[in-house]
């Protein structure tokens, strides 16, 4: 595994040409990148439909297929890391190793001998680890070797986990040092730097909006200075220190905020986004000075100083802020936009310079390396073109000769398992290296990256000025009319295609892999053999975190990313205006098209109800509602922290609570859809089939595939679904197994104008789902990401068939494995419905009695149910045995393995999950 790690420092005297040269990760991009761009545009790059029917992980002409819309290919050459993703990286002093902070792997830490560039050491709080740690967190920067690279810092919560270094490179002796939490506010350490002579630590203190001087023998705090929001990466010239703020300034009295982890921070009401970006300066020779401010782009992540000049890479603007640091004074800015149809979307998140005046800069979303020729702060850069990398590169570094980039996400999803499919958790990462070529390698390159990520002319074309064009489904340009006026998006919760669908023979489906078949999922079945199957598409995020990020945003920026490590500041990013790009959301768009939205839940943060509003009183008073007509007699209130969510939201449809049955939730926007009909846009979030909830695993997925088909029904027997269009889609399919690739999720397509009883296996995904709905209803892509997507087109046809599906009642008993039957009486399918499978018995085997207890109380801790309910708290791989085995009666081992585990047993649980590291 070879690793490098973007730094921010100037060269100290004394270390040695190499650890002068080591780079940190901050993207940048230039003036003079349009131009090139622009001439490229001309050539016949292909979009995403290029992949045709290309499945993940598949070798092509134009590199391995990932499931984010992209080919890779890195020039050089590539080391995969089975590991995990890397999340940061540094190089020692002498240049012979390099440590790297990883995540989803099973370790925290692990050390690369960079003359083999293969993993000498792993650590992490595995009992088989020596030396073993207390935790597998990690945060979004470090590790950081001290100048004469006897000691190295592993940033975790709280503060750090010291170690000595051996003269084999290895590391031993763990020390913590501890930062004090204020209040409910973990010190969420960011980048930690030594001084010259490295008895000082100065720390960035994420969580607390501060930065510290900690002794580095004793770990005692000398000195704290309040700084601006979200501290991240500290860069120290000559006796200053700069400070990257991630959230920007302190907010004025007045202004508009939105909520990070407890600081309100100034933000648009509208799009959810911080508004301000700023570095802090702190005099070291004068400690008590106070401290100033730099204003630069938004989101600045990485600093990286050499000979006068600062680098700022502003992440969530898509530019470099150089900084003059004699006069502290912003003297030039560098666009990093390579693609003249989008402006943001490329997440420069590293950057280093080469002795020889080239400026390299990782484009985390574009997987490539920019290549720049810079003189001087004040001379403007110039743009060689892009190098391709694997998937999310995040760090850059110079050894001697050799460029050494690090991807956090590798090959993607494709670490070897002796299981019978993948999951979106067999994460890999990899680490390429290679001589920086001559300029004509790398414009010839640039046309490689272009393809890869479909990048081409026209992408997002308008329509003229007093188009007629005839209407269609899906139209050719943004803006010109479609058959298709109200679109309905129906997110689920953690299913991959081979749980729901994997018993259906029409498709590449692995019957052993179904979990949730037809007698579970009857109404999924009879919707995807009337308006077809698609056996082909993905989810891209690996956890709920990820996936509403995606499926909202088109993105999943470079800030949830980064914090994947962790996820103790923020993990629901509905609730941080750090999760949220400039550009806006799916409802924002929607909005600035002059359309109009309603929303059921997805995307909410917050959750108020009864104490009385049971998962049995709600599935009766369901049953009530469906019978009478009248309404709910629960108060339960949802909401959003967005100002523009919450103002189209219907506060009675709950979000995510495994406790609030779908069937439940499928009733209260039914009565909101008599009363006020749909809008253009209507975004639902039903949870059920996450499972963990009061009933059994079956029970809750049939209760969603049920209240899903109630919905469809509604709509499809309704005077607006000649005009409809109905995209169902999970958020993430990290929950189980899927023998293709784990990102592959059961997704439909239901309407009049949607293909009938068809199998589509063309390669789609979110993205492709999102810029479909966009290009319907003629909303701006939000970033280079859905820009480039090709709309689905294939699955729709301009002669439509108005024929409405009818909803099929379930054959599992919605209330299988409840503790208290609902006043209301057991659901009893049979009774009514010859097809309804038989009543899974309740009753635990009583060799597996202890074991399920011990689960149980496992399941009591996950934080599923309720007002604070999380979605993916539950560690994913604890969670994905646990619905196994009430799925199979507590019977059959989980594919791949001879028997069942216990909770901490669990192979895999090693994986970290939202705030709990399982």
């Amino acid at each position: 595994m070879q690793v490098t790690r973007r730094r921010r420092r100037v060269p100290r005297a004394g270390l040695g040409s190499l650890a002068g040269r080591i780079g940190r990760r901050r993207p940048l991009a230039t003036a003079g990148i349009t131009g090139l761009a622009l001439a490229l545009a001309g050539t016949a790059f292909a979009q995403t439909h290029q992949f045709g029917t290309d499945q993940v992980g598949q070798e092509t002409a134009n590199g391995r297929v990932v499931s984010s819309d992209q080919y890779i290919a890195p020039y050089g050459e590539r080391t995969v890391i089975d590991n995990g993703k890397i999340m940061s990286s540094e190089a020692s002093p002498d240049g012979s190793h390099l440590a790297a902070s990883l995540t989803d792997g099973g370790s925290a830490l692990g050390i690369v001998d960079l003359k083999t560039w293969k993993v000498q050491q792993l650590v992490g709080n595995a009992a088989s680890s020596s030396p073993r740690i207390k935790s597998n967190n990690v945060g979004q920067e470090g590790p950081t070797y001290s100048p004469d690279g006897k000691q190295l810092w592993l940033g975790q919560i709280d503060g750090y986990t010291r170690f000595t270094v051996k003269d084999d490179g290895s590391v031993s002796d763990p020390t913590y040092v501890t930062i004090p939490a204020d209040g409910a506010k973990h010190a969420l350490v960011g980048e930690p730097v030594f001084s010259q002579d490295g008895s000082t630590v100065y720390s960035a203190v994420n969580g607390q909006n501060r930065v510290v001087a900690l002794d580095a023998a004793s770990g005692a705090v000398k000195k704290s200075w309040s700084v601006g929001n979200a501290p991240r990466d500290l860069a120290q010239v000559g006796d200053k220190l700069y400070v990257s703020n991630e959230g920007g300034r302190p907010a004025k009295p007045g202004e508009s905020t939105i909520n990070s982890y407890g600081t309100d921070v100034p933000a648009d009401p509208k799009t959810g986004a911080t508004t301000t970006g700023t570095l802090s300066v702190i005099d070291l020779g004068r400690p008590d000075a106070d401290v100033r401010s730099i204003d630069v782009g938004l989101h600045p992540t990485a600093l990286y100083a050499k000979k006068g000049a600062l680098f700022v890479t502003n992440t969530a603007t898509n530019d470099v802020s150089v900084v003059d640091t004699g006069k502290d004074k912003v003297v030039q800015t560098i666009s990093t936009k390579p693609w003249p149809e989008a402006s943001v979307g490329y997440e420069p998140n590293a950057a280093t310079v080469t002795d020889d005046g080239r400026l390299l800069v990782t484009l985390g979303r574009a997987n490539a390396v920019a290549v720049y020729r810079y003189t001087s702060p004040q001379e403007p850069v110039g743009y060689v073109g892009l190098l391709p990398t694997d998937y999310f590169p995040s760090e850059i570094s110079t050894l001697g000769k050799q460029v050494v980039v690090s991807n956090t996400r590798g090959i993607d999803a494709r670490r070897p398992t002796t299981k019978a499919g993948h999951t979106t958790h067999d994460t890999t990462s990899s680490v390429q290296h290679f001589t920086l070529p001559s300029d004509d390698v790398i414009k010839k390159q640039t046309g490689k990256v272009f393809r890869q990520n479909g990048w081409t002319a026209g992408a997002a074309k308008k329509a003229r000025g007093g188009s007629h064009a005839k209407p269609v489904p899906v139209p050719a340009r943004l803006g010109d009319p479609s058959t298709i006026k109200h679109v309905f998006l129906i997110v689920k919760e953690n299913r991959t295609y081979d749980q729901v669908f994997g018993d259906m023979k029409e498709g590449n489906g692995d019957a052993s892999l179904a979990e949730f078949g037809e007698n579970v999922t009857p109404n999924q079945h009879a919707m995807a053999r009337q308006f077809g199957l698609y056996d082909n598409t993905y989810d891209i995020g690996t956890n709920s975190a990820e996936g509403h990020n995606w499926l909202m945003q088109a993105d999943n920026p470079e800030y949830t990313e980064s914090s994947a490590g962790e996820y103790q500041r923020s993990y629901d990013t509905e609730d941080d205006a750090l999760g949220h790009q400039k550009s806006g959301f799916l409802w924002s768009g929607a909005q600035s098209a002059g359309r109009s939205v309603r929303d059921f839940g997805e995307f909410h943060q917050f959750l108020d109800k009864p104490a009385d509003a049971s998962w049995q009183n709600l599935y009766c008073d369901s049953k009530s509602m469906a019978a009478t007509g009248k309404d709910t007699a629960y108060k339960l209130t949802s909401s959003s922290p967005i100002p523009s969510l919450n103002s189209v939201s219907v506060p009675g449809f709950a979000k995510f609570d495994t406790s609030v049955p779908d069937v439940y939730r499928s009733e209260i926007w039914k009565q909101d859809f008599a009363k006020n009909g749909p809008a253009n846009l209507n975004m639902f979030w039903l949870s059920s089939d996450h499972t963990g909830g009061p009933a059994s695993a079956p029970a809750q997925v049939a209760d969603n595939d049920l209240a899903t088909g109630r919905i469809v029904d509604t709509i499809s027997h309704s005077k607006y679904w000649k005009d409809s269009a109905i995209f169902v889609v999970e958020d993430d399919s990290q929950a189980g197994l899927d023998h293709v690739d784990g990102h592959r999720a059961p997704v439909q397509i239901i309407s009049p104008w949607a293909k009938r009883s068809t199998v589509d296996s063309h390669y789609y995904t979110q993205i492709t789902m999102i810029r479909t709905i966009e290009q319907i209803l003629g909303i701006h892509p939000m970033n280079q990401k859905d820009t480039a997507a090709s709309p689905m087109t294939a699955a729709f046809t301009t002669k439509a068939d108005n024929t409405p599906f009818d909803a099929v009642p379930n054959r599992t008993s919605l209330t299988a494995g409840l503790a208290t039957p609902p006043a209301c009486g057991e659901d009893k399918p049979a009774e009514q419905n010859p097809k309804a499978a038989a009543v899974p018995s309740t009753e635990v085997p009583a060799a597996q009695e202890k074991l399920a207890d011990t689960w149980q109380t496992w399941k009591s801790k996950q934080r599923l149910t309720g007002e604070h309910a999380v979605p993916d708290y539950a560690n994913p791989a604890q969670m994905n045995h646990f619905t196994w085995y009430e799925t199979h009666g507590w019977k059959k081992p989980y594919p791949g393995e001879s028997r069942l585990y216990a909770p901490k047993d669990v192979p895999g649980a090693f994986i970290p999950s939202a705030e709990n590291d399982g």
